[in-house]
């Protein structure tokens, strides 16, 4: 892209291989995931896009694939490797060169291709439940967009920690798929007053809610916590309307003076809290990121982290990947493959 806007400044360009320099692996990427964040990077609205790369831009935090030459001072992973790796953008690629403590083995239990949409939104849901919420067996969690590829992450790794889950999507044909990746009751939004039905499966409120919505609705969440509980923010989807492929003024506009203001005071005295985190800013923290995954990846051979559902779209189509993940039709993972 080298320019911000529609799906129209989405296009396939050649360029030379990418070389490894020093500490870096080359991967040829089987699968490139697709994300939500990416619509943003698209839109000219993700901050760290601006700070880190800036235009001309390529999208991606995330492939899968095989090792390919390794740089200077690397001997693992090897070449012919299967790996995952996280990208701060440039993912959406056939080639791409990461920093060595940037790649994993593909999970087991995971297809090349459905690797390719497993590191963003398991690291996502990890941190949100292990060092923002620090989740304890037993606690009550209500997971927004629970459909969705963080979403099923949040639902898989909540029952792997024994935490129990309710879950909210927004149609109806979702519901099957957020039962199925473990939410104990699962809200149709499309069928019933989401607030009131997420009231009537916790009476008692909630331990944790995990928000990518933002605007208005985070305002909602915080009332729905019990004393002691906390709401962790990672997204604001309400900001851009569904089906559109462009920036609207007026509702991003609209959207921002909606936005609740939480007042400390207020917060002490509720005993709640509200946490928010953005996982592009936390590429640094490779300790922090290897642990992560780490355990991540043991619990994928004790098979309690699977596939999400994953539809492949070809990398020369990847605005129709973007237009469906605006349509909000989708479930699990998009994935692009060359």
């Amino acid at each position: 892209m080298h320019r911000r806007g529609g799906l129209a400044r989405l296009g396939v360009e050649e360029h030379p291989d990418p070389v490894p320099g020093p500490g870096e692996v080359l991967i040829d990427v089987a699968a490139s995931g697709v994300n939500f964040a990416d619509v943003a990077v698209r839109l000219g609205l993700y901050a760290s896009a601006r700070e880190y790369v800036g235009w001309p831009i390529t999208p991606g935090f995330e492939v899968s694939g095989r090792v390919s030459a390794l740089g200077a001072g690397v001997s693992a992973p090897r070449p012919g490797d299967a790996v995952v790796a996280v990208t701060r953008f440039g993912g959406y690629a056939s080639r791409v060169c990461v920093p060595r403590e940037q790649t994993a083995p593909v999970p087991a239990g995971f297809g090349l291709h459905e690797a390719g949409g497993f590191p963003a939104v398991f690291l996502t849901a990890w941190y949100a439940l292990r060092r923002m919420l620090h989740v304890e067996p037993g606690e009550m969690l209500l997971v927004h967009s629970a459909a969705g590829g963080v979403g099923c992450a949040l639902l898989q790794l909540a029952r792997a920690y024994g935490a129990r889950a309710v879950g909210v999507v927004g149609a109806t044909a979702k519901v099957e798929t957020a039962r199925a990746q473990g939410a104990e009751t699962v809200i149709d939004a499309a069928r019933e007053d989401r607030w009131e039905a997420a009231r009537r499966a916790a009476p008692g409120g909630y331990d944790g809610v995990l928000d990518a919505n933002g605007g208005a609705s985070l305002r909602a969440s915080y009332d729905l916590l019990a004393p002691g509980g906390r709401l962790v923010s990672y997204g604001f989807a309400t900001l851009l309307k569904r089906g559109r492929d462009r920036v609207d003024p007026l509702r991003l506009a609209a959207g921002w003076l909606r936005q609740p203001r939480f007042d400390p005071l207020r917060m002490t005295n509720d005993n709640k809290s509200v946490l928010a985190f953005n996982l592009s800013y936390l590429f640094d923290r490779r300790e922090l990121l290897s642990r992560a995954m780490d355990d991540l990846l043991a619990l994928a051979a004790a098979g309690q982290v699977r596939p999400p559902p994953t539809a492949e779209v070809p990398l020369d189509e990847v605005a129709e990947a973007h237009r469906r993940l605006q349509s909000g039709t989708t479930v699990g993972k998009l994935v692009l493959v060359p």
